[in-house]
């Protein structure tokens, strides 16, 4: 990672393109501005997990907005979604629609095919050994897993990056295999019955999620990804055997993920060459959501983020698209950008928030505990300290941040 000013920085983290022909007021813009501020909005909400919202909501029961906050500050456990659940989606989302204006950047600066491939590839590994790192923090050795953030994003950027040299029949075709494919390994693999002990398979205590029928084949820790990760993982040298992850998450998630690029990749295509994208983001994004509540009552495929079965793929690909033209049409065509540029900020160097998100939380909610002890993080009350605590911290990530973009300082891979 190095830095780097803001003419040369990276597709992923901040989307820097050719003025495009265009009769739109975005034509004469150099940015698309809805990217960043997207990408801004994502990394807040990544931050909002320093103020533990979840967790203090189960102090007020009786509270309609503090369970509306810790709902969509936490995971769902299996089936549905919250704003938290949109995090990861957008993420990859986001990663193949700025790869259309990495590519036109790139090539529109003399660079050959050949040295963006080594960049992709470069990128790509940078990619999985910084989730695995991610991953290790608070272990005593590494911890080799696949189903981070980064990793996942990784295991599929070649494949999206290839694409995007395709036309957009040939990105289809591959979206429907790679779905198709998905299902199937699922679907076909047998039917697991519960475990004799959940403990042993790291099944979450009073866990009351599982499916019947058909559906069964997506059940937590007893499905195809889970069995795949028991072989693969515990190839690797371990503090412990690898009996299942405590969220339900697998490796193979990858190859839906990259279903949620493509469309990412499909939607900066419509921004770059459209002349009325917000129409077309829309449109795509309500098909995508009846499709995947008709695969669902269908009882063809569940919606399961922590799977990221196709229906999940087609649920929060809608959604990542009615978001996009949202940001569009009010930063790109209204040009209402004032309120934005907290998120710009954070936008702008997404990567720079997400390590120091998952490296720095605890030291610096126990450096600010140290310095200046609890009893002034309680001044709302005892259930309160860890809102204040995380707010100050986020607060501190954020000024980091601020500092990093006044002197035009950008991390990149």
């Amino acid at each position: 990672m190095s830095p780097a000013s803001t003419a040369s920085a990276d597709a992923s983290w901040s989307t820097t393109i050719k003025p495009p022909t265009l009769n739109t007021p975005s034509a004469t813009s150099a940015r698309i501005g809805s990217l960043d501020v997207y990408r801004g909005i994502v990394m807040f909400l990544l931050g909002l997990r320093l103020l533990q919202l979840d967790e203090v909501a189960t102090h007020f029961p009786s509270s309609a907005i503090w369970q509306f906050l810790g709902h969509h500050s936490s995971h769902i456990p299996w089936v549905g979604c919250s704003l938290n659940d949109l995090i990861h989606p957008s993420f990859a989302f986001l990663t193949g629609a700025s790869l259309v204006f990495s590519v036109t950047a790139r090539s529109s600066k003399g660079q050959s095919q050949w040295h963006m491939t080594l960049h992709a590839l470069w990128r790509s590994v940078a990619l999985i050994c910084l989730g695995i790192f991610l991953r290790s923090v608070d272990y005593d050795m590494t911890n080799w897993t696949f189903d981070e953030t980064l990793t996942q994003t990784g295991l599929g950027y070649m494949a999206v990056f290839a694409l995007a040299y395709c036309g957009t029949r040939t990105r289809w075709v591959w979206f429907a295999i790679l779905l198709i494919a998905s299902w199937s390994i699922y679907a076909f693999f047998p039917i697991m019955p519960p475990h004799a002990n959940p403990v042993d398979f790291n099944t979450p205590e009073g866990w009351q999620h599982d499916f019947t029928g058909f559906f069964a084949h997506w059940n937590h820790n007893r499905n195809a990804g889970w069995y795949f990760d028991r072989w693969l993982l515990n190839e690797f040298p371990r503090e412990n055997p690898y009996r299942g992850y405590l969220g339900g998450y697998s490796t193979l998630n990858f190859i839906p993920t990259i279903g949620t690029m493509i469309l990412g990749l499909m939607a900066g295509t419509w921004l770059k060459q459209t002349a009325k994208p917000v129409k077309q983001l829309a449109l795509a994004g309500l098909a995508c959501l009846v499709f995947s509540v008709l695969l669902h009552i269908g009882g063809i495929c569940p919606i399961v983020k922590r799977l990221w079965t196709p229906a999940w793929v087609f649920f929060s690909g809608g959604c990542c698209l009615l978001i996009l033209a949202a940001l569009y049409q009010i930063i790109d065509v209204k040009q209402w950008r004032r309120w934005s540029f907290p998120f710009v900020v954070i936008g702008v160097n997404s990567l720079a928030m997400y390590v120091m998100r998952h490296t720095l939380d605890v030291w610096s909610s126990e450096t600010l505990k140290r310095h200046f002890g609890t009893r002034i993080f309680q001044i709302f009350g005892p259930e309160l300290q860890p809102v204040l605590i995380g707010a100050i911290t986020f607060l501190m990530f954020w000024l980091a941040l601020l500092w990093m973009y006044r002197r035009k300082i950008y991390i990149r891979l």
